[in-house]
């Protein structure tokens, strides 16, 4: 985590910035907390699919395969 001296430095920065770039800015922190969400999805609907996938993977006519 950020700590509170570098979350300073970083709107004091921001601060410094011309409005335009201010807006990139804040269209890339979006981007950034969208990616992370998008990822927190994946991976809890990965966690829910296995349950329900693994009747499919675990049966006998396709024990052969996991000897591969």
């Amino acid at each position: 985590m950020v700590n509170a001296i570098s979350q300073q430095a970083l709107v004091e920065k921001i601060l410094k910035l011309p409005p335009d770039k201010v807006l990139e800015v804040e269209d890339f922190v979006d981007f950034l907390l969208n990616r992370a969400q998008d990822r927190q999805l994946v991976t809890a609907a990965t966690a829910l699919s296995v349950a329900v996938f693994q009747t499919v993977w675990d049966n006998p006519d396709d024990a052969e395969y996991d000897h591969l």
